[in-house]
This record gives C-alpha cells, sequence and structure tokens, in this order.
C-alpha cells in the first residue's frame, strides 16, 4: 500500500484550514536539550549582560546538497542574489511559491566547492529536496533529520556563543585572539584539540559565533567552552529560554508553508507524506479565514525585503516584482499592556471561564501561531510569534500590520484565544477570548539588535 501524501490528509479533512487547525502536534519542539539548566529568566539575562552557550543540535533539520548543480538548484529557488556567495560564507535563504509567498527560510552554509547546507525549520529543506529529485539537477542530498524524528545521532553539533563577553569566551577556549571574521563568513578554529568552524553570526544584537564540527566532538567542545566561560558568567541556555532569542532579534520562524493551494503546488503536495512537517504542523489562535492562502506571508511581510534581489531567475520573481511596488504590510513588535496580562491570568484563581492560559517564557500553544490584531475593531494585522523577555520586562510578539497602522507608538488591539472555547488540541485548554492591548513598536525589539547586529 502506498504512503498517504499531504494531497490526501488534505482531502480527507476538507480543507487546510481543518487540517491544520485539527492537528494534535502542540509548539515546535525543542528536544532533547535540558528545559532549564539555571532557570529561564537568568538564562535570557546571559545572552545580554554576560555569555550564553545555545545548544543548537537537536531541533533543526540539516539537508546537504553537493555537485556542480548544488549552486544552481538553490539560485534557482532563492530570492536571494547569489552572485558573490563563496565558500566559507553563509546567508538566510528563503523560497517562495509561484506566487511569491514564504514557502519556508534557513541558513545555508558553502562549506566547499559544490558542497553546501542547508539549516532550519524542515520547509525549505523539503522544497528543495523535491526540486533536486524532480529537476534533473546534477546533484545529490542527504538529510540529517532533527532529533525528534532521528532516533539515531546527529551528524554535526551545532553550539552557539552569544553575549557581550562572547570574544572573551572564544580568545580563552581557542588560546588566541578571537576570530575576526566577517558577519555570516565562516573560519576554523582549534577547540578541545578539535578544528571546528565557527560562524560570525548574532541572534539579539551581541556578539556571537556559531561553531559546528562532527558529532563525536560535541560533548567535549561542549565543556570546554563552558569551563572557559565560567569567569565570564556563560550560562548554558535550556529549551524553555531559548526559542524567546527570536522575539528581541525580531525573526519570525513559523510562516505557513505557501504549499496548500495552486495546481502548480499539487505535485509537490502529491510528493510529501501525511506525516510530513507540513501535514502535522498545528495552526491556532484567533486570525481565523476559510482560506488558508490569507495566512500567507510575502518576503515583505516578513522583513526580507533586503534580500529580495532580481538579478537571477527564481521560483516567485514575477510575483515579488509586481509585491515589490505596492507592500501594504509591516513586520513589528507588539508590546502587550501588563496589566491587561496580568487581568487575563487572574482568571485562573476565580471560578468561571478562563482566559486561554499564557505560558512563560514562550506562550505559543501551536506550530503556527496567527492572531488577530484589531483597530477600532476592525482586523488589521496578525500577531504570529508571542512570548516574555525579562531583558525588557514586558510580554511581546512579532507581528504583521497593515502600513497605516505600523508607526511605532500606534494602540491596538490584540484578541488572545481561540473561538468556540478552543479548538481540539491537547494544548488548548476550555477558555474564553480576551482582549489585550498592545503599542507597536520598532523590530528588532532589543536596541543592540536594531543598532549593532544588522550588518550594514
Amino acid at each position: 500500500m502506498s504512503q498517504l501524501s499531504l494531497e490526501d490528509a488534505i482531502r480527507a479533512a476538507g480543507n487546510p484550514v481543518t487540517l491544520l487547525r485539527n492537528s494534535q502536534i502542540g509548539p515546535y519542539a525543542f528536544p532533547v536539550v535540558r528545559h532549564e539548566f539555571t532557570n529561564w529568566r537568568d538564562e535570557q539575562r546571559a545572552w545580554r549582560e554576560t555569555c550564553a552557550l545555545f545548544d543548537q543540535s537537536h531541533h533543526m533539520t540539516d539537508l546537504y546538497v553537493e555537485g556542480p548543480d548544488a549552486l544552481r538548484v538553490l539560485s534557482d529557488l532563492g530570492i536571494n542574489s547569489f552572485q558573490n556567495f563563496k565558500v566559507n560564507q553563509a546567508k538566510q535563504f528563503i523560497a517562495c511559491n509561484q506566487e511569491g509567498y514564504v514557502i519556508g527560510d534557513a541558513i545555508l552554509f558553502y562549506l566547499a566547492k559544490d558542497r553546501l547546507n542547508l539549516v532550519g525549520r524542515p520547509p525549505a529543506q523539503n522544497w528543495v529536496q523535491y526540486n533536486l529529485e524532480t529537476g534533473g539537477y546534477r546533484a545529490t542530498f542527504e538529510r540529517d533529520e532533527r532529533s525528534a524524528i532521528n532516533q539515531g545521532r546527529r551528524k554535526t553539533f551545532r553550539f552557539q556563543i552569544q553575549g557581550p563577553n562572547a570574544a572573551r569566551v572564544m580568545e580563552k577556549v581557542t588560546g588566541k585572539a578571537a576570530p575576526d571574521i566577517k558577519f555570516f563568513h565562516m573560519g576554523m578554529f582549534p577547540i578541545a584539540g578539535h578544528d571546528i568552524h565557527a560562524l560570525r553570526h548574532g541572534m539579539v544584537g551581541q556578539p556571537g559565533w556559531e561553531l559546528f564540527g562532527p558529532w563525536e566532538y560535541g560533548d567535549e567542545v561542549r565543556n570546554a567552552i563552558v569551563e572557559a566561560g565560567r569567569e565570564y558568567g556563560i550560562r548554558q541556555v535550556g529549551s524553555r529560554a531559548y526559542p524567546t532569542t527570536c522575539l528581541e532579534s525580531g525573526w519570525i520562524p513559523s510562516p505557513v508553508p505557501a504549499i496548500y493551494t495552486g495546481e502548480q503546488m499539487r505535485p509537490y503536495r502529491q510528493w510529501l507524506t501525511a506525516k510530513s512537517y507540513e501535514a502535522t504542523a498545528s495552526l491556532g489562535g484567533s486570525f481565523y479565514a476559510n482560506n488558508i492562502a490569507d495566512y500567507y506571508l510575502t518576503p515583505y511581510d516578513l522583513g526580507y525585503g533586503p534580500f529580495v534581489k532580481f538579478d537571477h531567475d527564481f521560483v516567485g520573481r514575477a510575483a515579488l516584482e509586481k509585491i515589490a511596488e505596492q507592500q501594504k504590510r509591516t513586520k513589528v513588535t507588539l508590546v502587550w499592556d501588563g496589566e491587561d496580562v496580568t487581568r487575563a491570568g487572574n482568571t485562573l484563581f476565580h471560578a468561571g471561564d478562563i482566559v486561554k492560559y499564557i505560558d512563560l517564557p514562550l506562550a505559543n500553544y501551536a506550530s503556527l501561531p496567527f492572531d488577530k490584531v484589531m483597530k477600532d475593531g476592525k482586523t488589521v494585522g496578525v500577531s504570529t510569534y508571542t512570548g516574555y523577555t525579562y531583558n525588557e520586562r514586558a510580554m511581546i510578539s512579532l507581528g504583521v500590520i497593515d502600513n497605516q497602522y505600523s508607526a511605532a507608538g500606534t494602540p491596538l488591539t490584540l484578541v488572545w484565544g481561540e473561538e468556540g472555547r478552543g479548538s481540539p488540541k491537547p494544548t488548548v485548554e476550555r477558555h474564553v477570548q480576551a482582549e489585550i492591548g498592545v503599542t507597536v513598536a520598532p523590530v528588532p525589539f532589543a536596541e543592540a539588535a536594531r543598532v549593532a547586529y544588522r550588518p550594514k
């Protein structure tokens, strides 16, 4: 019996929204890494005040692409320019469908001639793999699944050192001056007797390096970093605090993959299985639409406008050339009113209906969170990722708002919770919706990220 496809799953559910809204999967999993090494408040403080060590070895999918056409397939699918992309560089890779809506994004590492590695959540990797298998490219691929799926060892460990003291930690653990590497460039450095790749990177506006190498060296490298960082206040960050880094840096990690509609995408939906990320991811929140395309986002919605380069042909180019001239929405940070959040939480201590529980520090209860944002009773945007940052003493979310309401300081209203007392997801208790006052703020929210981190 042949394996069921995503297309089969959609047909059985009736439409994509029903399929995703009723998925039994909760928020995106960050497996294996300890929940907390100390406590999430101090772990959040570490990347702002001292130094934080993130273990990114488990939650992302790696797709290795190798061969004469390795770069060509990525150029054919990516909105980015590849003209000056060279070995020992990296870039954020963004792929769109034919109508210019984002399928997924990931970090692309140029490891060696004709060998690249795409790292991130599965949608971008799945799309690239499909095109490799069906597009006649002279390139092969090797897939290394995230730990939630892969029961064996990963090929590669991946750590990140981040914070004001990151350079000092790197100097001590390598025994030499801090690596002088340009932003999103790579080099090799000795750690614990092994040559380890270092990507100059940053997640929340502070200096940082992403370190990766063969899986079998991971424990030795981690232990050496922890020991070297003791005098500099290093803290290991657990899976509870780690996913909140993107709130401060302004990266929306959970766009709905724009693959559920259109005849051109049907063969791809038939290729994806009913167990794929795209078939099992859960849709949650107060924004409701019967058409799944109403949840799609463009690169401009996600703040990727500067990455769109019309210097090459790629899937979705014609559509994006038109969208570029009429951008209707802007990515923003939404700062939640603390009194409204407290009032929602207080319903837990009184008889009667409760407001949907607001978890800390990450409040997402679905893989694809979408809450509606309103002005004078009219929906003017969506909120897509929510959590608390101890560094800012604020509950914030990342949103995409109609341009006329996107100026910093604009007061809006966010609806928290789902209709009809909530969907049947296990992460959703019976509840009532609540209106939360929010104020538009810049993105990235962290000043260091706005001023120092963003490349000129």
